[in-house]
């Protein structure tokens, strides 16, 4: 249990106990001195971890100067090791200051007699492309090694070459003539040819090259017709027109042309391979007349290995713009009109097909034909995808093999897209899978119990259904405590709480429990738990905390679930709320906020300085000043009973002209209510856009949270405060078919309700009557019976970002300022890196950073004479693509005023969607501004009433300069 909770409550951190970047590098450094070779070697080995830990420009420089030492005078091997080092690190290249004098250190190896130490060499230029990429005397040296007569040499200089191709336009266009009298040469090894030709993907810097590049490998083609020169050949040739991209129409029919013709199948397998890339990369480019030809070949070969590669390609373009380009031509002639539906016979043909891999390509087709082209009559084809998927459902969960799951996978993945697009295919589909899942491998059932769960949160009618079956299972799951057991408990306890929407009855509840006690570990109790309280079953995940807090090993993890126990309390006491009573409503929000308290204490003592739980912190407490603002709006209204307007309210109203006053002091309540919403509402914003890790789950049940303090503050406004002026129109619902979640389906449904409520009543009553208050009380009501869902992110962290920046001029003390004269200009320099988790990139990638620096002036000194300002404080912001997870800009600053002045960078993170998110971090110096020397003097002496001396008028003119 404590094992694997470890995983979540430690991955936001990214360092241990940090050694000072200074410290480890001298310890490096002591290694390469040494004169044993291994120590040597050994030292050699750690740079790239030093790299990762201390990403920051002014050490990877020192390292990698320290590193060219040890390749200009060690051996062979220790330059060997090196040039891994340097591969291994790439990213980090960019970073090296002292450019000329790394690749000086490095360079001076290639005038060595030893052709080993030269083909070194050259790998280490080669792998140094992207920050010299046009050094003329790399050139010269790569284009010289290529004549060697050492085979390592030649070897290394075509590597090099294929890398400066990459980067450099004047190397490739100066290289190709050399590569291509070199492939057509006489005296060229075969062997040597094949290594030469790929050199020629990198030809598409300009169109000029890239169309040389094309008529020699189409030469090439034709003049060589061996199996090993036509597939490396055509690669080259398909990776050049994937670069170009003006050639991609003309090279899928040159593939389809010996997809079709050649008899050779590696040739065919290989333009199957090429044919798939570019499937992948450009749909688009696929012409009607280019599936079709594909059809025929796969309806043609008897082999089925070709078969299932066309088939795959043909599966890639079903899910693209490329079929509807195929269904749209308007058939000319009855042969067209046949023909036109070639792709849909291939793929009745295949969906019973003997090889499991060909009948899940059938199937998928049919599945993304039915989803895509949905305004064509196609109940047939519904209907052949059915039985497809049934059949294979049946073939594939009776067989726990790797090969069958993954088909098994493709087969649920095509059934949950089928019910989402054909709702009315639904039913079948669903008892088919509950059939099934008796019989099936238990590898298969948790597969199957995911897919259920998609279609149940997908389609709710459906849900109940389902429960029987499910109940019945889940008694009949075998006692042993294998991982595949547990994961099957964990699968069909989530189906069960998606199944069973409203409340969990006190059978299933047992049933649950009794499985747990006779059949799991810990950590399956605690996922169950989890999913409990993300289907917002508040009682049961309460009792599985309870039963899990002395089974762990740390402190933390027993003040984390006894977080969630309390929560758990929390929410459940507002599941019974009655509409009429408001002061047991009032009771049971008071209830929930004395757990929430208890709850808030112990998440803050399971916090750690690696891993804060701040959105765990932070949406809690948000949620405990949500209800404390609900009970506050509840008194409110209450106090128009305990306290009703005064017999004088209409003539203050008259006389003070404002027409709120003849509902006496209720009018201002509401007001401050209404604020406090409003403020929550912006909370809770500002919390989304800290969350730029979180699951798009996440972050909904969060913006859901925020439309709800929108709507009541609305509510508010549009009932008593300002009800001429209330626009319903800016909040009605854009209908539910977006909605995720059955959670965000309730929230909405009630969403919608609560808007009617409030616009009949607004049309028909003046503020404020007893209707009114019974409006927003029951507004209130309705959404808190709503079960809170805590969402993925509050339990586990699947993608983790964080920013580190270095700042320059930064002072040995953090608490010491920097001196600048106040004539002077100060140039900040902000360096940063980003740093990711295992999955980078997984919801939402970087695009750029935004840094915003701001001073503040903290203190004056000095007298406060008159100085002319132009600038009191700095505030700048600028925008960075951070390269290789590494950005750097300049600032420059103004400090006129003397003092000590406290300079604040803020960064934010801006992702591929042009979305700013919050993460942080802030960093602070301080700035101490000083006056300079000459104009001190003189105002000393103008105190002094003596008027400067021409000498110091003088200086002055040439002190600018």
């Amino acid at each position: 249990m404590a094992a694997s909770t470890k995983s979540f409550l430690a991955d936001a951190g990214y360092g241990e106990q940090e050694l000072d970047a200074n410290s480890a590098l001298m310890e490096l450094d002591k290694g390469l001195r040494s004169g044993k070779l291994g120590e040597q070697c050994e030292a050699v080995v750690r740079f790239p971890r030093l790299f990762q830990k201390y990403p920051f420009p002014i050490l990877i420089n020192s390292a990698f100067l320290k590193l060219a030492d040890v390749f200009r005078v060690g051996n062979n091997f220790l330059r060997l090791c090196v040039l891994k080092v340097t591969q291994q690190s790439e990213k980090h290249l960019e970073k090296i200051l002292n450019v000329d004098e790394f690749v000086k250190r490095v360079f001076s190896v290639i005038h060595s007699n030893d052709p080993v130490a030269r083909a070194i060499t050259l790998r280490m230029l080669g792998s140094m492309a992207s920050i010299i990429p046009e050094r003329k005397n790399a050139h010269h040296s790569i284009r010289q090694s290529l004549d060697s007569h050492d085979n390592v040499e030649v070897e290394a200089a075509i590597f090099a070459a294929a890398n400066f191709s990459a980067q450099s336009k004047d190397f490739a266009a100066g290289i190709c003539n050399k590569i291509s009298e070199m492939i057509q040469g006489l005296a060229t090894p075969v062997d040597l040819k094949l290594k030469l030709i790929p050199i020629l993907q990198h030809m598409h810097h300009d169109a000029s090259l890239a169309s040389s590049s094309r008529q020699l490998l189409q030469q090439l083609v034709t003049s060589y017709p061996s199996t090993k020169m036509v597939i490396v050949t055509l690669h080259t040739f398909t990776l050049l027109a994937a670069s170009s991209l003006v050639d991609i129409p003309k090279q899928i029919q040159l593939l389809l042309q010996y997809l079709k013709n050649d008899p050779r199948k590696a040739v065919k397998r290989l333009a199957i391979q090429d044919l798939k890339l570019l499937a992948n990369k450009t749909p688009h480019t696929w012409s009607r007349e280019n599936i079709q030809a594909l059809c025929e070949s796969a309806l043609h070969t008897p082999y089925d290995s070709l078969k299932l590669g066309m088939l795959s390609v043909l599966s890639v373009l079903s899910g693209t713009i490329a079929i509807k380009q195929y269904f749209s031509t308007a058939p000319g002639t009855a042969a067209t009109t046949a023909r036109s539906f070639d792709l849909v016979k291939l793929a009745q043909e295949c969906c019973y097909h003997n090889n499991r891999g060909i009948a899940a390509h059938g199937v998928r087709i049919l599945t993304n034909i039915s989803a895509s082209c949905q305004e064509k009559d196609l109940l047939p084809l519904e209907q052949d995808a059915v039985f497809g998927l049934e059949a294979l459902l049946v073939l594939c969960s009776q067989d726990d093999s790797p090969g069958a799951q993954a088909t098994l996978k493709i087969t649920l993945t095509c059934m949950v897209k089928l019910v989402k697009c054909r709702p009315h295919l639904s039913q079948s589909v669903v008892e088919s899978l509950l059939t099934q899942l008796h019989s099936a491998q238990d590898a298969a059932r948790i597969l199957m119990c995911h897919c259920l769960a998609a279609i149940a949160m997908q389609l709710p009618v459906l849900a109940d259904g389902m429960l029987g079956d499910l109940m019945d299972l889940y008694k009949l799951i075998g006692q042993s405590a294998t991982d595949k057991k547990q994961e099957l408990l964990v699968s069909l306890a989530t189906v069960i709480f998606v199944s069973s929407q409203k409340a969990l009855s006190s059978e299933i509840k047992t049933v649950i429990k009794q499985q747990l006690e006779n059949a799991s570990n810990g950590w399956t109790a605690y996922r169950i738990a989890r999913q409990a309280s993300r289907m917002g079953n508040h009682d049961m995940a309460r009792e599985l905390y309870q039963s899990l807090l002395t089974q762990v090993a740390s402190e933390h993890f027993y003040f984390w679930l006894n977080s969630l126990k309390e929560f758990s309390h929390a929410e459940q006491c507002l599941t019974g709320l009655q509409e009429d009573s408001y002061s047991s409503v009032l009771s049971c929000i008071a209830e929930a906020l004395k757990s929430y308290h208890k709850g808030i204490a112990s998440l803050t003592a399971a916090s750690t300085p690696l891993n804060p739980l701040s959105f765990q912190c932070g949406f809690v407490k948000l949620r405990i000043d949500l209800l404390q603002a609900f009970s506050q709006l509840i008194c409110t209204c209450n106090s128009l009973k305990t306290s009703p307007p005064p017999a004088i309210a209409t003539t203050i109203a008259m006389t003070s002209g404002n027409d709120l006053q003849r509902c006496g002091r209720i009018s201002n309540q509401m007001k401050h209510s209404m604020e406090e919403f409003r403020n929550l509402a912006t909370r809770y914003g500002e919390l989304y856009q800290a969350s730029f890790d979180a699951d798009s789950a996440t972050l909904r049940n969060v913006e859901l949270q925020q439309q709800s303090c929108l709507l009541i503050s609305h509510a508010i406004e549009a009932l008593i405060l300002d009800p001429e002026s209330a626009n319903f129109q800016e909040y009605s619902s854009n209908g539910t078919a977006h909605v995720e979640s059955e959670y965000e389906r309730r929230m909405m449904s009630v969403f919608n309700h609560v808007l009617e409520e409030v616009e009949s009543l607004n049309r028909k009553y003046a503020p404020v009557s007893y209707l009114h208050t019974a409006c927003l009380c029951n507004a209130v009501i309705a959404l808190l019976k709503v079960p809170l869902s805590f969402q993925r992110y509050f339990f586990q962290k699947l993608q983790s970002t964080s920013i580190k920046l270095a700042l320059s001029p930064s002072p040995r003390n953090p608490a010491e300022p920097i001196a600048v004269q106040n004539n002077q200009q100060l140039a900040l320099k902000v360096e940063g890196v980003v740093q990711h988790g295992s999955k980078p990139g997984l919801f939402r990638k970087i695009q750029s950073v935004c840094l915003n620096v701001s001073s503040v002036l903290q203190s004056k000194s000095g007298q406060d004479y008159k100085i002319p300002i132009d600038n009191m404080t700095n505030e700048m912001e600028q925008r960075v693509e951070p390269h290789n997870d590494y950005f750097s800009t300049q600032f420059l600053l103004n400090f006129v005023i003397l003092g000590t002045h406290n300079i604040t960078v803020e960064s934010s993170v801006i992702d591929s969607n042009g979305i700013v998110w919050k993460t942080g971090p802030k960093t602070t110096i301080f700035v101490k501004s000083l006056e300079d020397p000459y104009s001190q003097q003189v105002r000393l002496q103008q105190q002094q009433g003596q008027p400067p001396s021409q000498q110091q008028q003088q200086r002055t003119a040439y002190s600018r300069f």
